[in-house]
């Protein structure tokens, strides 16, 4: 976002922003309260708010997370569901600026058990949160308008085309990193609205992003995958620095279910065709 996050073009939000976006999305929790008097939950996980686990996230980011029928859903979602399931809780989900994921903000402040929102494991981000074992290798596309007379990134550059990418994200970093000034967006759905009217003709953003949007046809019709970029990107959750117990659960979570199959069923369903001959999967799957 990875990350995720080419994962988002977005301005530093004004304090009352970022303060309003914290308020619980009932209508978009994947799962009820679990009503549970207590803040310890299963195996000692100390909580922020006893019976539920509270994720952190940033929305739209499909398919990892994004609202759909009345409630947050997706890959990232369904991982969480499985660790609130054994520590005994449900998981609630709180929609956050993405920024607050990179500086552990919410987390530090007491407001999320952890943050899930498709991002990028890097060092500087370590120097602010833990994150949890990686359960996502993801790349970065090259998405163009089929008019644009665009083949590679490198014709992006060469031909004067107008790049955009999701502002705070691996994705501008690494456009930057190539001598890109790309236009930034708020959020992937931006990113890719920006490509579909016009503002830019070509975009930098996570794989399995796109794998998803191309899945309508008009879209397939007009935008095409011409570069897909290995950054050696691994996602992770996030939890505050020293909560290990949870950080724990999180990791068994995801190992039980790499080991029992549900990871690969999840993974089929979300985001597309597993390669069960990777060591893990990969987001260039096709």
């Amino acid at each position: 976002m990875n990350t995720h996050p080419g994962r988002r073009t977005r301005r530093l939000l004004a304090a009352g922003t970022a303060a309003a976006a914290l308020a619980l999305v009932a209508a978009c929790t994947s799962t009820d309260d679990g009503g549970s008097g207590s803040k310890t939950a299963a195996g000692g996980v100390e909580l922020v708010k006893a019976g539920q686990l509270t994720t952190c996230t940033h929305l739209p980011y499909p398919p990892f997370q994004s609202e759909i029928d009345g409630k947050v859903q997706g890959f990232d979602v369904a991982l969480i569901d499985l660790v609130a399931k054994n520590l005994g809780v449900k998981q609630k989900i709180v929609d956050t600026p993405f920024e607050n994921f990179k500086t552990g903000a919410f987390l530090n402040s007491g407001q999320c058990d952890l943050a899930a929102a498709g991002m990028t494991i890097t060092e500087e981000r370590k120097k602010n949160v833990d994150f949890s074992d990686p359960y996502f290798d993801a790349t970065q596309a090259v998405l163009v308008d089929k008019k644009s007379g665009v083949s590679s990134l490198a014709d992006v550059k060469s031909k004067g085309v107008k790049l955009g990418a999701q502002a705070q994200t691996t994705g501008e970093d690494y456009a930057k990193k190539q001598g890109f000034d790309p236009v930034s967006f708020e959020s992937s759905d931006a990113v890719l609205n920006g490509l579909r009217t016009g503002q830019v003709k070509a975009v930098i953003i996570d794989y399995p992003v796109v794998q998803g949007w191309l899945k309508d046809k008009a879209n397939a019709d007009a935008f095409k995958v011409v570069d897909n970029l290995n950054t050696g990107e691994q996602y992770g959750f996030t939890v505050k620095k020293g909560n290990t117990k949870l950080r724990e659960a999180i990791n068994k979570a995801i190992a039980d279910a790499k080991a029992d199959g549900t990871y690969k069923k999840l993974y089929e369903k979300w985001i597309g065709p597993y390669d069960a001959s990777a060591a893990s999967p990969s987001a260039s799957a096709s």
